[in-house]
């Protein structure tokens, strides 16, 4: 069988003396993972880096065979992250988060948009981390609710108010009041301002709330109940918080 599509390149891997394999986010076909013939040579090898939208071609006898690609590259953004460490941090803690999080063939063009979107924010944003930092909560908050583990932040869990929100319930995932939280104040997770409304000049702190939060509610939601951890790509995102 054979079918075309396309999508991101989250990662590869050498198969035998030449060939790789790649997993690719594809927009029908969802994660889709196959080898890309001679993928380790000089002419190929640039084309297949995580991160590359791509038009694929996908053969092989059953869908549930891991088959071969042929690539086409469409965006080489994986050059764009070349010079940005904190970046190219970033674009791997994505791709290692949607290879363990999403299952395979299983179609989820929303939250291919929103990587993409993500992305060409990335590419614009300052090397600075206090400036994709937050951009990269809020794709990951976005990875929560696309996979159904979505957080309520809008409005106060106790009161219904939706001023002062300051907390995030570990159990229920929403977000709650300065005075309803105080008496469990330290059991709640810390709620960054920005993802209230737009900011300017975040600190630095506020970036590592954000990520511990999403990272909290990951690992509980999507990764652990199948006995998966956070990547280190991921955790590796907190040696760019200075």
């Amino acid at each position: 069988m054979e079918w075309h599509d396309n999508g991101i390149i989250l990662n590869l891997r050498k198969y035998g003396e030449f060939d790789a394999i790649i997993d690719v986010f594809t927009r029908e076909h969802g994660r889709h993972s196959g080898i890309v013939k001679g993928g380790m040579g000089r002419r190929q090898r640039g084309n297949i880096q995580p991160g590359n939208e791509v038009d694929v071609t996908w053969r092989g006898r059953l869908e549930t065979h891991l088959g071969t690609y042929s690539v086409e590259l469409k965006n080489a953004r994986a050059v764009s992250f070349l010079y940005s460490p904190g970046k190219l941090a970033a674009l791997n803690s994505c791709s290692s988060l949607l290879t363990v999080a999403m299952a395979e063939n299983e179609p989820h063009a929303l939250l291919l948009d929103g990587f993409i979107a993500f992305m060409d924010a990335l590419e614009a944003a300052k090397d600075d981390i206090t400036n994709w930092g937050p951009l990269l909560t809020q794709w990951e908050l976005g990875l929560l609710g696309e996979l159904g583990f979505g957080l309520n932040l809008e409005c106060c869990a106790a009161t219904g108010i939706t001023d002062d929100l300051i907390y995030v319930s570990p159990k229920s995932g929403r977000a709650v009041s300065r005075d309803a939280g105080k008496p469990y104040h330290d059991k709640m997770l810390p709620l960054p301002a920005f993802l209230l409304k737009k900011r300017d000049n975040i600190p630095a702190q506020d970036v590592l709330d954000g990520f511990h939060l999403t990272e909290f509610f990951m690992e509980r939601h999507m990764l652990a109940p199948f006995g998966k951890k956070i990547p280190q790509a991921r955790r590796m995102l907190l040696d760019h918080i200075p």
